[in-house]
């Protein structure tokens, strides 16, 4: 992560030599009897640790505002503490202004930390949110799928016998979702374009469903997503905006802009999970040879993915 940021920690670099340099060109030198340890110590630790936050932050964290700022100002706290350390070792005259400056950078570093902290705050509620929608998932690390990071089937499964269990008789609806034409993409563009897409719709469904649903990984382009209070008419009214929104994506590969689309098919989870996912697939197959057979009939090959929606009532 930190060759992200080779040229920030350069420039900080550059900054300390420069800082050094100022001092030792520009001041006297004091006699190691007039050193004054306790303030090396307290002013140089400050220095040592605000630059070991420093590299701490960016080596954890990608660019961004939040990066920038709480780097930028750690760097500031450094840089001043640093100068407030030089003092203890040489003499400047009282005339001069610009080491009062340079120390003056410690609480201006402070703000600007402030600062990047109050944005990380709301970074980090954005990102729980997202996560609350993985919640399910954490409870079985081995239930992830190794490309998306969703859950796998043998979990989808478990979780639809558990929704049948724990609130028998309430509305809960199952969603299969299929990536119209998959094959083509990774004939055209290759295997690892491919998976680049599978996780890209993955992340556009999980940002539009909510954080009691549980979005899977079906099975290789198809998506299964477990609707707890919901009934088969609101599934399918989701499963269409979802539908829209996967339609909508500008998912670029080398080879040229990729086209994602869906069809989708939908039941009210009331049944044992292998009959009710046998059924979806079977419907949205269907769904799929319904549409090559249409295109064939028109003469010609179709241009792109088109979404078909299919609708399954259990």
């Amino acid at each position: 992560m930190l060759q992200l940021h080779r040229s920030t920690l350069i420039a900080a670099g550059l900054a300390l030599l420069g800082c050094l340099f100022l001092y030792a060109s520009l001041g006297v030198a004091k006699s190691f009897d007039h050193w004054k340890w306790t303030d090396i110590v307290s002013e140089g630790g400050t220095a040592v640790m605000a630059g070991s936050w420093v590299l701490f932050t960016l080596s954890s964290r990608p660019g961004g505002l939040v990066t920038r700022l709480l780097a930028g100002g750690l760097a500031l706290i450094m840089i001043g503490s640093f100068a407030d350390c030089m003092d203890e070792f040489f003499a400047i005259s009282k005339a001069a202004r610009w080491d009062h400056w340079l120390e003056g950078m410690v609480p201006v570093g402070m703000l600007v930390v402030t600062i990047g902290m109050y944005y990380w705050r709301h970074e980090q509620f954005r990102l729980n949110e997202h996560l609350q929608k993985r919640e399910r998932l954490f409870r079985d690390h081995r239930a992830f799928d190794r490309i998306t990071q969703l859950a796998n089937a043998d979990y989808l499964r478990r979780q639809i016998r558990h929704e049948q269990a724990r609130r028998p008789g309430q509305p809960c609806a199952l969603v299969l979702l299929d990536i119209d034409g998959f094959h083509l993409i990774n004939r055209e563009f290759g295997q690892p374009e491919g998976d680049r897409v599978l996780q890209a719709v993955g992340h556009m469904l999980l940002l539009n469903l909510r954080n009691d649903d549980l979005l899977c990984r079906y099975a290789g382009d198809r998506f299964a997503l477990l609707l707890p209070d919901t009934s088969v008419e609101e599934a399918a009214s989701l499963a269409r905006h979802l539908t829209a929104m996967v339609g909508h994506m500008r998912h670029h590969a080398k080879g040229g802009r990729v086209g994602v689309s869906l069809r989708h098919a939908c039941s009210n989870a009331d049944a044992a999970p292998e009959v009710l996912l046998a059924e979806l697939s079977r419907a949205v197959s269907q769904a799929a040879a319904a549409s090559t057979t249409v295109m064939a009939a028109a003469g010609g090959a179709p241009a792109g993915p088109a979404p078909l929606a299919a609708t399954a009532a259990a």
